[in-house]
C-alpha cells in the first residue's frame, strides 16, 4: 500500500501523504460537481445549514461550474487534512509520535507510533478530528457573515466547505469502530472494563454498522462507495480487535524471551546436509554462523528452491543465505517485534543485543507463544 502513497509536504515534521485512490477521485469529484446538477442541490443544503443565500441561476459564468468543482475537490482535500491534523496535534500533546498522515478515497489516517496508554488519551485524540472539522466549519460560517452576498461564487464555496466539514464531523462520530466515534466509544467503555473487552465490543458494533452500510448500499440505493466503506469498516474493526488481543496475549514478553535457541548451522555446510536439520527443528529457517560463531545471516527453506537437486553437494549454506533481513533489538516488546515483522513483510528477523546479532526470531516463534498464552490467559 505504501508504494501507492506520495508525500506532498510536512506539517510539524509529519509527512502528509496522498494515496493514488484520492488522486484519481478528486478530479472525478470536480467533474461530477462541475458538469452535473449537484450545484442546485448543494445550494439548497447550504441555505438550510448556513446563513448564506445562494441563487444557482447567478452561477452562470462560463467557468463558474468548473471553479466550484475544483474548489470542492481542493476543499475536500484540505478538510480531511485539517481533520487528521487535529488528531495528530492532540497525539503530540501526549508525547505520542505521529509517523505520517495519509489521505485516501475514504478519508484520512494519522498513523501513531504507539497506541495511547490511557482511555482519556484515546478519547481526546479521537474526538479532536471531528472537533477540528467543526472549527473549520465555524470559520467558514464566520466568513459568510462578512462576505457580501453579491460575491455568489465565494459564498457558495465557503458554504460548501462549511457543510462538508459538518457532514465530515457528524459522519466520523458514528460509533462504527474504527472510525472516530468508534474509538471514542472504546475509550469510554475502557473506563470500567479491560481494554480487550472494550475493543471487542466496539469492534462488534463497528461490524454491525458495516452490515448496515452494505444493506443500504445494495438494497436501498445502490452505491459502490458505500459498499467499499462497509468492507473497510468490517475489515478494519476485525483487524483492530485481533491486534489488541494479540498485544494482550504477548504483554510482559520481550523479543529476548522468544528468541530461537535452535543450534545454528555453519556457512560452509553443504545444502544437502541441512534438510534433516530443518525437519528436526520443525522450522523453515536456521541461523547461519561463521568460523567465529558470529551470525552472518539466515537460511530459509524458500532459498533451497533455487538450488537444483544435483547442485546440493557442491552448494554451501553461505552461498544462499539471506543477509538482508530486518533487525530487532532484544528488549523490544514481543507485540512490537511482531508488528515490525508484519510491517516489513518479513517472516524472520535477526535479534540484536547491544548492537551485536545474538539470534533469530520468526513469525512461527510468535505464533507458538500466542498458542501457549491462549491456553493460560483468561479473557
Amino acid at each position: 500500500m505504501s508504494s501507492y502513497n506520495f508525500t506532498l509536504f510536512r506539517v510539524w515534521g509529519i509527512p502528509i501523504r496522498i494515496n493514488v485512490s484520492l488522486i484519481v477521485f478528486l478530479p472525478v469529484l470536480a467533474w461530477l460537481i462541475g458538469s452535473g446538477e449537484q450545484i442546485a442541490a448543494y445550494s439548497s443544503l447550504i441555505e438550510a445549514l448556513t446563513p448564506a443565500t445562494v441563487d444557482p441561476a447567478m452561477l452562470d459564468g462560463p467557468n463558474d461550474r468548473w471553479i466550484i468543482g475544483a474548489a470542492a475537490a481542493v476543499g475536500l482535500f484540505g478538510s480531511v487534512t485539517f481533520h487528521e491534523l487535529g488528531h495528530a496535534w492532540t497525539a503530540l500533546q501526549y508525547d505520542i509520535e505521529v509517523e505520517s498522515i495519509t489521505l485516501w478515497l475514504l478519508g484520512g489516517l494519522a498513523a501513531l507510533s504507539t497506541m495511547p496508554d490511557e482511555w482519556n488519551q484515546e478519547f481526546w485524540i479521537a474526538i479532536a478530528g471531528p472537533i477540528s472539522s467543526l472549527v473549520l466549519a465555524a470559520g467558514c460560517l464566520g466568513a459568510l457573515l462578512v462576505v457580501p452576498e453579491s460575491a455568489v461564487l465565494l459564498v457558495y464555496i465557503l458554504g460548501f466547505v462549511a457543510v462538508m466539514n459538518v457532514v465530515l464531523a457528524v459522519f466520523n462520530m458514528l460509533p462504527a469502530f474504527p472510525m472516530d466515534g468508534g474509538r471514542v466509544l472504546r475509550a469510554l467503555l475502557a473506563r470500567n472494563r479491560p481494554y480487550v473487552s472494550a475493543t471487542q465490543t466496539a469492534a462488534r458494533i463497528g461490524a454491525l454498522f458495516a452490515f448496515l452500510f452494505a444493506f443500504v448500499g445494495i438494497f436501498v440505493v445502490f452505491s459502490p462507495l458505500l459498499l467499499l466503506l462497509a468492507l473497510f469498516i468490517y475489515m478494519a474493526a476485525t483487524s483492530e480487535s485481533r491486534s489488541v488481543v494479540i498485544a494482550e496475549l504477548l504483554s510482559g514478553l520481550t523479543v529476548d524471551d522468544l528468541i530461537d535457541d535452535t543450534e545454528p548451522v555453519h556457512q560452509e555446510t553443504p545444502v544437502e546436509a541441512v534438510f534433516g536439520r530443518l525437519l528436526g527443528a520443525r522450522r523453515s529457517d536456521l541461523t547461519v554462523v561463521d568460523d567465529r560463531g558470529d551470525i552472518v545471516g539466515v537460511l530459509t527453506a524458500s532459498a533451497l528452491k533455487d538450488v537444483p537437486p544435483e547442485a546440493y553437494p557442491a552448494t554451501t549454506v553461505g552461498e544462499i543465505l539471506d543477509e538482508d533481513l530486518p533487525r530487532i533489538d532484544s528488549q523490544t516488546t514481543a507485540a512490537d517485534g511482531l508488528y515490525e515483522l508484519v510491517r516489513g513483510r518479513s517472516n524472520v528477523a535477526i535479534v540484536e543485543r547491544e548492537g551485536a546479532a545474538v539470534g533469530l526470531i520468526s513469525r512461527s516463534d510468535f505464533m507458538a507463544a500466542l498458542d501457549i498464552r491462549r491456553e493460560t490467559v483468561p479473557f
